[in-house]
């Protein structure tokens, strides 16, 4: 018999600040969360890896950021593995959870054995900020480079925010007696909060690429480094969290630096994809486009990448002369 074993601090992002220096961060947890993507697809081990990564960072971003609507990562890829997409949902009620989701599209043939980030091979990884109706999405690209998704996002906020910004992060499956092996990840992330953006014309990272380190000298420097050193006693069972409280981790990195942490934000799998949504995206098709999509069974299909949703929708409320909800 399996026994479903909840932890208080699974499926949450903790906000923090370090009163020594202008250092904020985020320890994330996720467990069912995960499990519910992952369990969405039947996935190989590399796309799982890269799937938790993201989901991981997703979380993270997410939180530091305030959102009306969804902020979203794209990871583009030339290699077996062509893209992977995150979406974040911001609370809608303050104390509500924030909503995640992910999936990945990959050429199982062209799957190696090589690292999962190697599957990848060259493009571009993507963060995308939608506030919604009424505003201009924000999308900001750096190259795929430094051999993981979380040296991407390093980059991505040296280059295009000049934030130094470093991640850590765990994931896997593990398993409590009596219960089946399910996923679970953690991550911090430290951010440091310049005062003003840094003149820096080339980075010391892969084809100069900017760095978190690149970007602070001085006492700002000082005290990013002693942060980041710290950083890196991190475990890895620290981080996934069974044993360990985000705020005993914490505690056990950062107690010199004078820790504070703040309400805890609650994480939940959610999809916002609907027949609706299924036709407004194919109303700009011409009629004879969409007779091409119907099936045996004369109708139009659609399944959402992300959660897995199966659609039959009507042809005939398809297309440029449908009615579109």
């Amino acid at each position: 018999m399996t026994i479903a074993t909840h932890i208080a601090w699974d499926d949450t992002v903790l906000p923090f600040q370090l009163d020594r220096s202008d250092i904020r961060g985020r320890v994330v947890r996720l467990d069912g969360v995960l499990d519910l993507i992952l369990s969405k697809h039947d996935y190989p081990p590399q796309i799982e890896e890269l799937v938790a990564e993201a989901a991981l960072l997703t979380a993270m971003i997410g939180q530091t950021i305030k959102l009306r609507w969804k902020l979203s990562l794209q990871i583009r890829g030339n290699g077996a593995v062509k893209m992977v997409a995150t979406d974040y949902y911001g609370p809608t009620e303050d104390g509500e959870p924030a909503r995640i989701r992910a999936y990945a599209g990959f050429d199982a043939d062209a799957l190696t054995d090589a690292p999962a980030f190697e599957q990848l091979g060259d493009g571009y990884f993507a963060i995308l900020i939608d506030q919604g109706e009424g505003t201009v999405p924000y999308q900001g690209i750096t190259p795929i480079a430094g051999g993981s998704l979380s040296k991407c996002a390093e980059s991505y906020f040296a280059q295009s925010e000049q934030l130094p910004t470093r991640f850590e992060t765990s994931f896997g499956r593990s398993q409590f007696p009596g219960e089946d092996a399910a996923w679970r990840a953690g991550g911090v992330m430290l951010q440091h909060m310049p005062k003003a953006s840094p003149s820096v014309a080339e980075g010391t990272g892969e084809g100069g690429l900017l760095t978190h380190a690149d970007l602070l000298d001085g006492e700002e420097g000082d005290n990013w480094l002693r942060a980041n050193y710290l950083l890196d006693t991190v475990e890895d069972l620290e981080m996934i969290g069974p044993t360990v409280s985000p705020t005993d981790l914490l505690i056990r990195l950062f107690h010199e630096e004078g820790p504070r942490v703040f309400d805890a934000q609650p994480l939940r799998f959610g999809c916002s994809c609907s027949a609706d949504k299924v036709r407004a995206a194919l109303a700009p098709y011409p009629p004879e486009e969409i007779a091409e999509m119907i099936t045996e069974d004369g109708v139009v299909t659609a399944d959402c990448q992300f959660c897995g949703a199966h659609y039959d929708l009507d042809p005939e409320k398809l297309g440029q002369d449908g009615d579109v909800a």
